[in-house]
């Protein structure tokens, strides 16, 4: 049976996933090969079973991708609490503004630790267990933050909780991309961001909830908070099968075609998965060089590949958005805000928003792909970043009333975080994840990782100072800057990925005589759609 004046598409298997509509909502001009037949077709054909079964594997395949974004909300919450836990851990251990400095932004550096170990780590023990090996790390740090008597013991537990980090972050977009179909690969993969900023909306609420607290008793009560989750990810690593593609790395075929039955619509697509990743991980076009060697002699295609890799990680964090999350309490100050309780429920509206609006890219990446989001997101970033800087330094120069500047501020923060949720945010670890090949995929994405966390460390460790310096304003002009920068970036480094199984992503770095691949990835593009009658 055949899609309704279409021509017969090439057999792929199938997703079990409709034909997705374009960017406008309607029926798109194209059909992807390694799109398939609508449930009602397969009702038809099977008698309802097939249908049951693609429900089913669905169902099993966002559970594990929910179970293995778990260790994000740990991540998040300690961005999120210490965003407030900083006002209260100056009066209490009486700190000075670079020690503020060291603590929020060292967490980004160690973390870097963390991340260059994940990527061995996990090909050794495999993603299953990197992830509660993050989750036990991050857990000791934040028992040993919630009962420091010094500066000293907090900054013990925040290396620790930073080393956390940098396994976690590493290692569940991984695994999600690895165990996912193609056609919905990108919103499963941006699981680990949506809970990421699930867990900085919870640490903004825990600061307003807790801050009438004694000032020796509030900040530890909400980094102590952030331990409960543990007990949920302890029930994750029961749950959750390993990654099919490790498996085959490890020579476990027979057990990775037991997960991919789990996952996939039918006997036949999990065969044909199999089988491809099979023939991936026997690809040896790296000939016998490790996977260092080859990270840093790169080949042509695998230069493009960490061109388009490690620069989209360093733009997610060097246009500033660790400085709004850590330091929003602040930027609200500068702006007119007085009190406490008023700086710390216009943080929350900033996390309402950054989740919110990460909600929406899940529903939207697989359907109008990443390329145009990340578009869409870049030049949002751009023209609010522009409009608190001229804002503030409006304010400051008395050119606009208080209130005025008070209500653009919140706005803009706002409207920064929330197209950042819709675009670089989460679209930066699905396509870390999904374009290198697989016997590279880990260790490239812990690399890319290490660039994150060395770009946000380094926003986060020097903000206050440059503020101080050129003002909050001249600040966010600079990330203005470089945020324009980002969509020059996008435009000519990053491909749509959109459709394509993980194999098929590695033929969009690989032919031709193009500097950058583009006229073979518009080929490649073509190769994929099948124009309706």
């Amino acid at each position: 049976m055949m899609l309704p004046g279409a021509e017969p598409p090439a057999s792929n298997g199938g997703s079990g996933m409709p034909s997705l509509p374009d960017f406008m909502g309607k029926r798109s001009k194209y059909v992807r090969m390694d799109d398939v037949l609508p449930q009602e077709l397969d009702e038809e054909e099977d008698g309802g079973v097939r249908v049951r079964r693609s429900q089913s594997s669905r169902r099993y395949v966002l559970a594990c991708s929910v179970f293995a974004s778990l260790n994000s909300v740990l991540l998040g919450y300690d961005a999120g609490v210490m965003s407030g836990c900083i006002l209260f851990i100056q009066r209490d251990l009486h700190i000075n503004e670079v020690q503020q400095e060291v603590l929020v932004g060292c967490l980004s550096f160690i973390s870097l630790l963390g991340s260059l170990a994940g990527g061995r780590t996990s090909d050794a023990i495999g993603r299953k267990w990197t992830i509660g090996f993050a989750a036990a790390v991050f857990q000791a740090g934040s028992a040993v933050m919630a009962l420091a008597p010094s500066f000293r013991a907090l900054m013990i537990g925040r290396l620790l909780a930073g080393v956390g980090v940098g396994f976690g972050l590493m290692v569940a977009p991984v695994y999600i991309a690895e165990i996912s179909p193609a056609a919905c690969r990108g919103s499963l993969t941006s699981f680990p961001e949506i809970f990421i900023n699930l867990g900085i909306l919870l640490g903004y609420i825990s600061n307003y909830a807790f801050s009438g607290l004694p000032d020796h008793l509030n900040w530890r009560v909400m980094l102590a908070v952030g331990i409960l989750p543990s007990v949920f990810i302890a029930f994750a690593l029961l749950v959750i099968p390993e990654s099919p593609r490790w498996l085959v790395m490890q020579g476990r075929a027979d057990e990775a075609h037991a997960v991919l039955l789990k996952v996939s619509n039918s006997d036949e697509e999990a065969k044909e998965r199999l089988a491809e990743i099979e023939a991936a991980a026997g690809n040896k076009y790296g000939g016998e060089k490790t996977v260092w060697q080859e990270l840093t002699r790169p080949s042509p295609v695998i230069a493009r590949m960490l061109v388009t890799g490690l620069g989209i990680q360093c733009f997610q964090q060097v246009t500033g958005i660790d400085a709004l999350v850590y330091y929003s309490p602040t930027i609200f100050q500068d702006a007119g805000i007085a009190t406490e309780s008023q700086l710390l429920a216009a943080t929350v509206a900033v996390g309402f928003f950054k989740t919110a609006f990460i909600a929406l890219a899940i529903v939207l990446i697989d359907r109008v792909g990443r390329k145009p989001l990340l578009y869409v997101s870049t030049a949002g970033m751009t023209a609010c970043l522009v409009l608190l800087s001229a804002s503030l330094f409006a304010l400051a120069k008395g050119f606009v009333s208080r209130g005025l500047g008070i209500g653009v501020a919140v706005l803009t923060v706002c409207g920064d975080v929330a197209f950042f949720s819709v675009g670089i945010g989460p679209i930066c670890w699905v396509m870390s994840s999904e374009i290198f090949p697989l016997r590279l995929r880990a260790q490239a994405v812990a690399l890319g990782t290490v660039v994150n966390r060395v770009t946000s460390g380094a926003v986060a460790m020097s903000f206050l100072s440059v503020c101080r310096a050129i003002s909050v304003a001249g600040a966010f002009s600079v990330f203005a800057v470089i945020s324009a920068l980002s969509v020059v970036f996008v435009h000519r480094f990053v491909p749509e990925t959109s459709g394509k199984s993980l194999e098929q992503i590695e033929l969009l770095f690989g032919g031709g005589d193009g500097d950058d691949g583009r006229g073979e990835l518009e080929l490649g593009d073509v190769e994929q759609l099948v124009q309706k009658r």
